[in-house]
């Protein structure tokens, strides 16, 4: 009868407790898991988000945390699908990403309907914060607008005035070609060409020789993940940069100079919100994730591991999961952490903070693995998103 005691009186404690508080708080992350962006969210984000959640403590109101994940196949529909059921019948409370610019956009109009929380660190189109922002949407890692603000123009800058671009067909590449070529053309330069690619395209040899074609002093690639790694090794193959044509990726990822190699990706300038090497908390905790991952964080994977533990901290400020409620305290609240330093959550939803421009080491430049890149140049946070006063976002105050 003893043993059993406190086996009893646990139990009565439990059933003590509200419903409320033994029902799990979801979090979401609908992701690439399979696909050509599967390394820039993928299991990676996944295991960002559950770093957050241990490091919170692993509860808040009294709920156990559980983060949930959905392959989207980057299939806008599907997507929304997943989210619909997500909010209405599997109890998730906030989806914490959702990879690519289309698929987004779909789950950021049925967060909107259930009014719920949508915190997107993949995606790249300005439409989150501009004509398709909501109450519920935060932004939080970086955009078209500041990629294009840092490498386009610093491109520009070095005297690379003339651009072919070379752009994946859908929302996302059309969008980053757009602002690009307007830095372009307000620095004096001029954009002589464009040719669109399919997602996941395996062969860009007829891009390439267009773009080698039009004598442009600079091929822009307005892609990711899979593709842009596709078409800077092809672009080797051509002889790309020895005639005397600059390749700029416009959206690069450390995990992609890893699987480029430094020989193939060295020169290359690139933006980035996060690197792993930047200070001691840097380290700190990208090294914890390499020990579960066997590779370096990206920017992407550093930006669920904030934003998660920024919603969480939210949460448990205001006592409740209630959306507006949430979000009111997220936006009050500035963000420090290794991710941002006075990072804040604007009223058009977009999360600013520093971003910063690199160039990729030469292999002689380089000491250890992944130790890849050196940095040019630090752009504030008021100057490396798209100003306020610029925002077609109707919840922005100008």
């Amino acid at each position: 009868m003893k043993m059993i005691a406190p086996f009893f009186a646990a139990l009565l404690a439990a059933s003590s407790l509200p419903a409320f508080a033994q029902t799990p708080l979801k979090l979401g992350l609908l992701l690439d898991m399979s696909g050509p962006y599967a390394d820039i969210g993928g299991e990676g984000s996944v295991t960002a988000a559950r770093m957050a959640v241990e490091d919170f403590g692993g509860k808040v109101l009294g709920r156990p945390i559980e983060i949930v994940f959905a392959d989207h196949q980057n299939k806008a529909d599907l997507a929304g699908s997943l989210a619909r059921q997500w909010f209405d019948d599997q109890g998730v409370e906030t989806i914490l990403d959702v990879a690519g610019s289309a698929a987004a956009l779909a789950v950021n109009q049925i967060a909107k309907q259930r009014k719920k929380i949508l915190i997107a660190n993949g995606p790249a189109a300005r439409r989150l914060t501009n004509e398709d922002c909501t109450p519920y949407t935060v932004h939080y890692t970086y955009d078209n607008y500041a990629l294009a603000r840092g490498t386009g123009e610093a491109t520009v800058k070095a005297g690379y005035d003339s651009w072919f671009f070379i752009t994946a067909d859908y929302v996302f590449g059309k969008d980053l070609e757009a602002i690009t070529s307007a830095f372009v053309a307000k620095d004096g330069g001029k954009v002589v060409g464009s040719v669109r690619a399919p997602l996941n395209t395996a062969d860009f040899s007829s891009y390439l020789l267009q773009a080698q074609t039009s004598q442009a002093k600079v091929i822009g690639l307005a892609s990711s993940g899979a593709d842009t790694i596709n078409a800077i090794k092809q672009a080797a193959e051509f002889g790309v940069g020895k005639s005397g044509q600059k390749l700029v990726a416009l959206l690069v990822y450390i995990t992609d100079v890893n699987s480029l190699g430094l020989e193939a990706a060295q020169g290359l300038l690139l933006t980035e919100a996060f690197y792993w090497d930047m200070n001691n908390e840097t380290r700190a905790w990208s090294r914890r994730y390499f020990d579960k991952m066997k590779k370096m964080p990206n920017m992407v994977q550093a930006g669920v591991y904030s934003a998660t533990l920024h919603y969480l901290k939210a949460v448990d400020a205001t006592g409740t999961v209630e959306s507006s409620a949430v979000m009111k305290m997220m936006k009050d609240t500035p963000i420090h952490d290794f991710f941002a330093h006075d990072g804040r959550i604007r009223e058009d939803g977009r999360m600013v903070h520093d971003m910063y421009l690199f160039e990729v080491k030469k292999p002689s430049e380089s000491k250890e693995p992944w130790d890849d890149y050196k940095l040019v140049a630090t752009i504030p946070a008021e100057e490396a998103f798209q100003p306020l006063s610029q925002s077609t976002c109707p919840l922005a105050k100008k």
